[in-house]
C-alpha cells in the first residue's frame, strides 16, 4: 500500500473543512458592499446581538472605516441583550435596512439608547425600533436625519440633546412611545415633517426647557399628523413654528399647550374630542394664526397670562366654547381680530380678568353669549377688573355681555373704539 494515499486524503479533508469554516464565516460575518471608492459598505447577516455578523460589530466596522460607512440590516429582526456602540464615523454613516422595515426589539436592554448617535453626518432609513427602556435614538451630534422609519411602545422615539443641530425628522411613524420626540433647546436648522405620532403617553411632541432663550431659530414642526396622544405638542421656552399639522382625538390634555416666548401656530387643523384645542399659559407674544378648530369638548383657544398674544383669523367651528382670554396684562394687552366662531355650545368668546383688543370678529349662532366679560376674584378678595376693547366691526349677534343671568348692554360693560 502507498504510504503516500492516507497523508494526501487526511489533507483533501482538512482542506475541506477549511472550506467550510471560512464559507460559514463569510456567510455571518459583515460582507463588504461594492460602492463609491470612499465608501464602505457592511451588511448585517446574524440576527444575534454579539458576534460574526451582527449589528454589533457591523457598527464598530463603520466606526473605523477610512471613509463613509453604509451598514445594511438584512434580518427581520434584531433581538438587542446589550447596548450597541454608538453610531459614529468621522466622515459620516448610513444605517439602513433591507428591506424597509428591519426590527430592532430592545426589551431586553435594562436602561439606556438603543441608537446612540455621537457622530456628525448619520443617517437612519427604514428600521423599526421597539420596546425600548429608554430613548430609540439619543441625538448627541449634528447634520442627522432619520427618514421612513418606525418608533413603538419606547420611552423617547428620538431624544435630542441640546448640542445637536442641522436635524431633519422626516416620514417617521411614532407610536404608544411616552414622548414621541424630545427637544432640550431651541436646536439649530431643526426640522420636523410629514411624521405621524400616535397614542402616546405624555405627548407626540416635547419641546420644553427651564430657562427661555433670546433670538434663537425657531424648531420648525410641519405637515405632521398627530392621533390620539395625550397631549399633542407641548412647547416650554422653546422657539417653535407649528404649521400646517394635523391634530385629532388629542385628549384629556389640550392638542397643543405653549408656554414661554416664540411661538407660532398657523394654518394647522385642530379636531377631535381634544378638551381643549390650544392652551398658551405664560406664553408671551405668542402668534395663533388661520387655524381651523372644530368639534372641541371645552375651549378651541385658551390664553392665560399671555400678554401681547395675536389670535389672527382662526376659525372654530362646533366648540364647546370659543375663545378665553384670562389675567392678562392691561399695558400689553393680548388682541382676537377677524375670527369666526360658528356654532359654540356655550359662550363664544370669555373675557375673565383681562383687557383684550377684540376687532373685526364674527360671531354665528351662539348658543349662549356672544362675549362674556367678568372679573377675577383673586383667593384675598382682591378683583382684577375686565375690560376688553371692541373696535372695527365685531358680528357679535347676542349683543349682550357679562353673566348669563345678568346680562348687561356691551356700552356698559367695555370701552368700544
Amino acid at each position: 500500500m502507498n504510504a503516500k494515499r492516507p497523508v494526501a486524503v487526511a489533507l483533501l479533508s482538512v482542506l475541506v473543512i477549511a472550506a467550510v469554516v471560512v464559507l460559514s464565516w463569510s456567510q455571518r460575518s459583515p460582507e463588504p458592499v461594492a460602492g463609491a471608492a470612499d465608501e464602505l459598505s457592511v451588511r448585517v447577516t446574524s440576527a444575534d446581538d454579539v458576534g460574526p455578523g451582527s449589528l454589533r460589530e457591523a457598527l464598530y466596522i463603520a466606526a473605523s472605516a477610512t471613509g463613509r460607512a453604509n451598514v445594511w440590516i438584512v434580518p427581520r429582526k434584531l433581538i438587542l441583550k446589550t447596548p450597541l456602540p454608538p453610531l459614529m464615523n468621522p466622515h459620516g454613516m448610513r444605517l439602513i435596512s433591507q428591506p424597509a422595515g428591519a426590527e430592532i426589539d430592545a426589551q431586553g436592554l435594562a436602561a439606556g439608547a438603543v441608537l446612540d448617535v455621537t457622530g456628525s453626518n448619520v443617517s437612519i432609513e427604514g428600521v423599526v425600533v421597539h420596546n425600548c427602556p429608554g430613548a430609540a435614538v439619543l441625538l448627541r451630534a449634528t447634520h442627522f436625519r432619520m427618514h421612513a422609519s418606525t418608533v413603538e411602545s419606547c420611552d423617547v422615539g428620538v431624544d435630542v440633546a441640546a448640542n445637536a443641530a442641522d436635524v431633519l425628522l422626516e416620514d417617521n411613524r411614532f407610536v404608544k412611545d411616552r414622548i414621541g420626540v424630545r427637544f432640550a433647546a431651541a436646536n439649530p436648522d431643526a426640522t420636523v415633517v410629514g411624521n405621524t405620532f400616535m397614542q402616546a403617553g405624555a405627548a407626540g411632541l416635547w419641546a420644553v426647557r427651564g430657562d427661555p432663550g433670546r433670538g434663537e431659530e425657531p424648531i420648525r414642526v410641519h405637515d405632521n399628523h398627530f392621533t390620539a396622544n395625550r397631549s399633542g405638542l407641548v412647547a416650554g421656552n422653546v422657539p417653535i413654528a407649528i404649521e400646517h399639522n394635523e391634530f385629532s382625538d388629542n385628549a384629556p390634555d389640550a392638542a397643543l399647550h405653549l408656554v414661554g416666548a416664540g411661538v407660532v401656530v398657523r394654518s394647522n387643523h385642530i379636531g377631535g374630542t381634544a378638551a381643549m384645542g390650544i392652551v398658551a399659559e405664560n406664553a408671551r407674544e405668542p402668534l395663533i394664526e388661520a387655524n381651523e378648530l372644530d368639534g372641541l369638548s371645552s375651549y378651541a383657544i385658551l390664553l392665560r397670562s399671555a400678554p401681547g398674544a395675536m389670535v389672527r383669523g382662526n376659525r372654530v367651528t362646533d366648540c364647546a366654547a370659543g375663545l378665553a382670554f384670562v389675567l392678562g396684562d392691561p399695558g400689553h394687552p393680548g388682541s382676537a381680530i377677524a375670527n369666526t366662531i360658528a356654532d359654540p355650545k356655550l359662550d363664544a368668546i370669555d373675557i375673565i380678568g383681562d383687557s383684550p383688543i377684540l376687532r373685526d370678529n364674527q360671531v354665528l349662532r351662539p348658543r349662549a353669549l356672544a362675549l362674556r366679560v367678568a372679573d377675577y376674584l383673586e383667593a384675598g378678595g382682591e378683583k382684577v377688573h375686565a375690560q376688553p376693547t371692541l373696535q372695527g366691526n365685531n358680528n357679535f349677534r347676542a349683543n349682550v355681555v357679562g353673566t348669563a343671568a345678568v346680562p348687561v348692554p356691551i356700552a356698559a360693560a367695555v370701552g368700544e373704539q
